[in-house]
């Protein structure tokens, strides 16, 4: 947020208030609902209520990334709903794209470039998962827009040490998160919104008389919007929806164009490899680079803490990862490290729902896919709301519930065993070149 726009800072809920629907969060999620409602049907009462700031979480500190994916790829998809309605979902999301794109040309919001997208295999012990990832594409209809390329291909694309080979899509795009989330409440306000800061929700109320329950009053509405990603784990309806997991990130100082040449870095373009324990790099405006990954530890029942954002040794290990990518760029130096907390779901698959009987409605469990997915879920949600039928509202994840979490201790000990194991597993495909197999009881459970 650094660089984006100077935040100004909006009041408090001054009291009791009706409204026709009332959003709690000013995340992406509930921005984009509420920005879709007014455009469609302007002079709706709209009020969002944020316990912090404008894009206090995920949606401040993303790692740009603006892609049409889902944790859940579209194999799973494929077989969970059938192939035809998982393409329409990737249209959905390639569709979600470009519609930011066209929100920040529409309300002059700057920091969206579409560069592409790139997934690599670094050393041999990634190259079966790469393959793999391609034929699942290919057999999803998906070929078209997802083309290997070959080692030569891949370094003139981005020039990475131990590079065996790469998958690339032009369909991917980044973002300025700072600038996106406050240019979008702005666009919200302008539009007739009302966004109430400092304003923590103590109860979201549903049945016939739906509200949200504030220290400052009661916020009445027809439809209630907890659009609070990871942070639902802090209400106890919800608190087994998703499991709270960190994502940690650290930016280089800018580098000069000569430095990019040196490893082909032409565009802003989306970068992460096959490793299980996820990495993730992109381009800057200002032409630093992005260098993402998880790795700290996930808390007993789900607790959100601020310490784990700072999680030293995984952000010692990004560093390290970012100069065995680029040998050429190792002296560079870094200026800046935080972190976010991301909602992962049961099956890996969001969901976006709209229950008229308790004027209950609800979009969350992106996995880290939350910049394009939470402008679709938004989108998606509006058109709910005022009865809109559309090509989105019949897609798959629309009306999905997953299933809960584990109750505590089991889900401690099986996140922390599979986060252990996955780790193991990626360090031993490093060293010996010895790929993943697929059937280890950590790569399963990650699996489902």
């Amino acid at each position: 947020m650094e660089d984006a726009e100077p935040h100004l800072a909006r009041p408090p809920l001054p009291g009791s208030t009706r409204v026709d629907v009332v959003i709690v969060g000013a995340g992406f999620t509930g921005l984009w609902t509420a920005y879709h409602l007014l455009r469609i049907q302007p002079g709706l009462k709209v009020a969002v209520l944020e316990r912090e700031t404008v894009g206090f979480g995920a949606s401040g500190r993303n790692g740009s990334w603006c892609v049409p994916e889902l944790n859940a790829g579209p194999g799973l998809l494929a077989r969970r709903f059938g192939r035809g309605r998982a393409l329409d979902l990737y249209r959905a999301m390639c569709d979600s794209v470009d519609e930011i794109g066209r929100t920040c040309e529409r309300e002059v919001i700057g920091g969206f470039e579409k560069g592409g997208m790139m997934l690599v295999a670094r050393g041999r012990g990634q190259l079966p998962a790469l393959r793999s990832a391609h034929r699942e594409y290919e057999e999803a209809g998906l070929g078209d827009a997802y083309r290997m390329l070959s080692t030569g291909e891949a370094r003139g694309v981005l020039d990475v040490a131990e590079l065996e080979g790469a998958i690339f899509s032009p369909n991917g795009a980044s973002v300025h998160p700072g600038r996106l989330v406050v240019g979008l409440a702005a666009a919200v306000e302008r539009l007739g919104g009302r966004i109430y800061e400092g304003t923590p929700v103590t109860a979201v109320v549903t049945g016939r008389q739906p509200a949200a329950t504030t220290p400052f009053g009661k916020v009445s509405a027809e439809v209630v919007v907890p659009a609070l990603e990871a942070y639902l784990t802090e209400m106890p309806d919800w608190h087994r929806s998703v499991l709270p997991i960190y994502s940690l990130i650290d930016l280089t100082e800018p580098l000069t164009e000569a430095q990019l040449e040196s490893v082909n870095w032409r565009q802003r373009l989306c970068v992460s490899s096959m490793r299980l324990t996820v990495d993730y790099l992109a381009l800057t405006p200002d032409r630093r680079i992005l260098v993402g990954g998880r790795g700290a530890p996930y808390h007993f029942g789900s607790a959100i803490e601020a310490g784990a954002e700072g999680h030293s040794l995984t952000h010692r290990g990004l560093r390290e990862m970012f100069r065995e990518w680029f040998p050429p760029l190792a002296g560079l130096s870094f200026t800046h490290s935080w972190g976010g907390v991301l909602a992962m779901p049961r099956d890996w698959i969001p969901q976006v729902r709209l229950d008229r009987r308790s004027g209950l409605g609800l979009a969350f469990g992106y996995t880290g896919h939350g910049v394009a997915t939470s402008c679709l879920a938004g989108r998606t949600l509006a058109e709910l709301v005022t009865d809109r039928q559309t090509e989105r509202t019949s897609l798959p994840i629309v009306g999905h519930r997953s299933p809960s979490w584990e109750p505590e201790p089991l889900r401690w000990l099986g996140v922390r065993y599979v986060q252990s194991q996955l780790s193991r597993l990626d360090q031993r495909a490093a060293q010996g070149g010895r790929p993943p197999s697929g059937r280890t009881l950590a790569e399963r459970l990650a699996a489902h």
